[in-house]
């Protein structure tokens, strides 16, 4: 039966400063880096082995997989980066500590702009320093002004429809590096989690969550590794 593994990015040095991050490209930090590493030596550990990897187009994202793809000796695997995987896009919000936007806005708005499931954040203003409009990995995308969950699990699902499930239904076995956000998409969709249950969905950074899949990739197990 397909397995699937599910790992969200080790922390990053904007998760350490409390700041929106979403589209923004930001490194990790060295117990980012740390999560990583511990993550592939744990599905190492337990036996784990993969025929193709994903991550999104972040740099947070590409360097957890290839950390903890080094960690057990399968640097050399196969591994596609898509956009379609990066993190919920917080528009206006990117780059605010999110205590001073709490205390900007007040705390039921920022909740609103966390946890709705399909209220975006305001919208990147023009030339904003954060606009990535221009930037080479997105030539030939629509970069989004901002997003809401419900946007974010919309492209998520475009992806793993015409990418991800068809190698899992050839038996393949699937690693994905990405997102709290990302990764929230891919749990509701495996695991019919309704819309007003998802956002209050916590993933760990770096705690390898495991899927075991039937034919027709329906669930018949999700668990953290470290709980095994």
């Amino acid at each position: 039966m397909p397995t699937l593994v599910l790992v969200r990015h080790g922390q990053s040095a904007w998760n350490l400063e409390n700041r929106f991050t979403g589209w923004w490209d930001v490194d990790l930090t060295e117990k980012g880096v740390e999560e990583a590493r511990l993550a592939g030596e744990l599905m190492a550990a337990k036996g784990l082995d993969f025929d193709l990897c994903f991550t999104s187009l972040q740099t947070r994202a590409i360097k957890t997989l290839d950390l903890a793809l080094e960690a057990m000796g399968r640097l050399w695997l196969p591994v596609e980066k898509d956009w379609r995987l990066n993190e919920r896009h917080y528009g206006g919000l990117t780059g605010l500590n999110k205590a001073e936007t709490a205390a900007k806005h007040g705390d039921a708005q920022v909740h609103v702009w966390r946890r709705s499931f399909d209220v975006p954040p305001p919208p990147l203003e023009p030339g904003s320093p954060y606009d990535l409009s221009g930037d080479r990995r997105y030539a030939g995308v629509e970069v989004p002004a901002t997003e809401s969950l419900k946007d974010t699990i919309a492209r998520v699902l475009s992806y793993w429809e015409s990418r991800i499930a068809p190698s899992l239904r050839q038996g393949q076995r699937v690693v994905i590096s990405a997102h709290g956000n990302s990764l929230r998409a891919l749990v509701k969709h495996l695991s019919a989690i309704p819309d007003d249950e998802i956002t209050a969905l916590e993933i760990p950074t770096g705690q390898p969550i495991v899927y075991e899949l039937d034919g027709d990739l329906a669930a018949t197990d999700r668990y953290y590794l470290k709980d095994l």
